[in-house]
């Protein structure tokens, strides 16, 4: 009876049982992952659950996308699952790396709570597809909205890997020795000879934890630039004007300047240890106010299609 009524509500209504199932999953994987971390082990099951709920997410999107006739991220509803897709697929990218409980314990809570959101606070209104405004009958939808919702995605687990930074030896002195790059390179101190430098480097979960944070916000950070650039194409196109500065276009701005700041501060003065991850991890909240909370005023050129409008 249970398995019909599944059937039956994958049939008739196939994007929000999908996206229920991917809640479950998440809501099995969280406690396992949590338990990883406490037993420093890495598990290849989180991993796998991992890779289905980027699976189904992934055919969820296809599903709307084939019923709505239009990409499948013009709300506030589709954008969360599709930010949750590129988080999974980045943690997995990143474990790919660097084989660690630490980076599973991290993404997947954030990919719950994003879940949950969308699934049991988002009104049922804002779950519906619905046709586009003219503004968005535009083959720049995909390209400007998808790079910068994968952006937000690369941002998001950088930030997150640099809070990770902070709590470990958090008693200890925080020397990060890879290089501003992020390519691990070595970072050479008076203390060490030539002869020290010969062999092989070992480095700590701290350093490998933060060389990964900065790529991942490297990446960003250009994803962000191309859909900054590809939003001002489009907004010429759509409204004649290439900047129009309504909240989500100037909070867009603020998360690019500050994710510079932190590029520059990486790169020319070289900063290390706590403070470029203390910089990066109030990113996330930069982040998390240009995609979501601007969104609560309800004016802007981006209105249309999130919490009000």
């Amino acid at each position: 009876m249970i398995l019909d009524n599944v059937f039956k509500n994958i049939i008739y209504d196939p994007v929000s049982t999908i996206g229920l199932l991917v809640f479950y999953i998440l809501l099995i994987n969280l406690p396992i992952s949590l338990v990883c971390v406490f037993t420093k082990k890495s598990s290849s099951f989180v991993r796998i659950l991992t890779i289905l709920v980027n699976f189904f997410i992934a055919v969820q999107l296809i599903f709307r996308w084939s019923i709505s006739g239009h990409f499948p991220i013009s709300n506030l509803y589709e954008s969360l699952y599709f930010l949750v897709w590129g988080i999974s697929l980045g943690q997995l990218l990143i474990e790919r790396e660097y084989q660690s409980p630490i980076i599973p314990s991290i993404a997947i809570p954030i990919q719950l709570l994003t879940i949950a959101f969308a699934c049991f606070v988002l009104p049922e209104d804002l779950k519906l597809s619905s046709n586009l405004v003219p503004a968005l009958r535009s083959s720049w939808l995909i390209m400007h909205v998808s790079v910068v919702m994968l952006s937000y995605a690369a941002l998001i687990i950088g930030s997150l890997l640099s809070a990770s930074v902070l709590f470990i030896n958090k008693n200890q002195p925080l020397q990060i020795r890879s290089s501003s790059s992020g390519i691990g390179g070595f970072k050479i101190a008076n203390s060490y000879s030539l002869k020290n430098i010969m062999q092989p480097i070992e480095f700590s979960h701290s350093e490998e934890l933060d060389t990964l944070s900065y790529r991942s916000i490297l990446v960003g950070f250009v994803l962000l630039t191309l859909g900054l650039i590809s939003g001002a194409v489009w907004a010429n196109e759509a409204w004649g004007s290439w900047w129009s500065w309504d909240p989500k276009e100037t909070w867009a701005f603020i998360s690019w300047l500050f994710y510079a700041a932190y590029l520059h501060m990486r790169i020319s003065k070289g900063w290390q240890g706590r403070r470029p991850a203390l910089l990066a991890t109030t990113g996330f909240f930069v982040v998390l106010i240009c995609y979501i909370g601007v969104n609560f005023l309800g004016i802007g050129l981006h209105s249309y299609g999130w919490i009000f409008g």
